[in-house]
């Protein structure tokens, strides 16, 4: 009996032993707290493009124009952030402006597979010049200044010397899955290029992703797009008027669409695509006041001198950008 109890009381200890060790050896496996939350980010990046196409207009005539954004944010929880942003482009505008600075603010929050944006967005123009050939004064009465008359475009266009203005936007993103989602848009301003007329822009896009095996372990990834968007716009001031309406004209509303192709790699970004509107030459002419547009046969109720413009016609854009984040990036 005595031998029993001596092998009894070895098993017990054996067994407590391996137990003991056991929580050991899952105590060193725990895995570590995870991270303190930072709620701070900064999105920044760049990219050159073979044309700055813009609701399907071009803004650089249709030549090659480089843009840059920096865009601190704040994520309150993460679901919801908060930021701010500036921007550049080169442009090629009738009255020279030297550039469009983009200064821009919202709020991103996040339901699931529901993501919006809302915010305010302002297009600065700075470096205009005056073209005009009429009286120089706008609809409020405002006296545009002698440079107007004396600086007029060959083709009879005009365009103030300051067009920047602001718009404010919502949008809304769904994501289906790994591969698919899809979006709706929509942009107000109540002085559209500072012509005197509002604007409003509605569209919706659809995405398709390819899954990350397409190319293999290449890491490069793949995506096919698209957006179909109606401008819609009010009456311009006397600034813009013709002869048949002095006091400042319609705007033609467009339909305008694109479709691309996206290639992916780590940063880099190669963007393919096809846009165009349903916009006539002669409407296009009214709307842009074209510095290159040409000929006397594109008449329209608001374009009476027939004069034509090809920056609202079909256009391929080929696109280069790399976009980073401080916190995925940098790190």
């Amino acid at each position: 009996m005595k031998k029993v109890a001596l092998l009894a009381t070895a098993l017990a200890m054996v067994t407590t032993g391996s137990a003991f060790a056991a929580d050991l050896r899952v105590k060193a496996l725990k895995a570590p707290p995870p991270p303190a939350f930072d709620p701070w980010d900064i999105a920044f990046g760049g990219a050159i493009m073979s044309d700055y196409i813009f609701r399907g207009v071009t803004q650089s005539n249709h030549k090659p124009s480089v843009s840059a954004y920096f865009e601190p944010r704040y994520n309150v929880t993460k679901d919801l952030q908060l930021y701010v942003g500036v921007a550049g482009e080169s442009i090629s505008f009738p009255n020279r402006a030297a550039a469009e600075i983009d200064v821009y603010g919202g709020i991103r929050p996040t339901f699931g597979a529901f993501a919006f944006d809302i915010g305010v967005w302002g297009y600065l123009y700075p470096g205009g010049t005056c073209y005009f050939g009429g009286t120089g004064f706008d609809n409020a009465g405002n006296f545009q200044g002698g440079d107007c008359a004396a600086n007029a475009l060959i083709n009879g266009n005009v365009m103030k010397k300051d067009v920047s203005f602001f718009e404010v936007y919502g949008k809304m993103n769904y994501t289906v899955n790994d591969n698919w989602s899809f979006g709706i848009n929509e942009f107000y301003s109540p002085n559209f290029l500072n012509t005197g007329a509002w604007g409003n822009y509605t569209s919706i896009t659809g995405k398709w992703t390819a899954p990350s095996t397409t190319f293999g372990s290449s890491g490069v990834g793949m995506y096919v797009s698209g957006e179909f968007g109606r401008q819609w716009f009010g009456t311009s001031d006397s600034f813009y008027g013709v002869p048949a309406f002095p006091n400042g004209i319609k705007y033609a509303d467009y339909n305008t669409w694109n479709i691309g192709v996206g290639f992916t790699y780590k940063v880099m970004t190669l963007d393919l695509r096809y846009s165009d509107t349903d916009l006539s030459k002669g409407d296009c002419n009214a709307f842009t006041s074209d510095f290159t547009a040409t000929g006397t046969t594109n008449v329209t109720p608001i374009n009476p001198t027939g004069v034509g413009s090809k920056w609202c016609g079909a256009a391929g854009i080929a696109k280069l950008s790399f976009d980073l984040t401080a916190m995925t990036n940098l790190k």
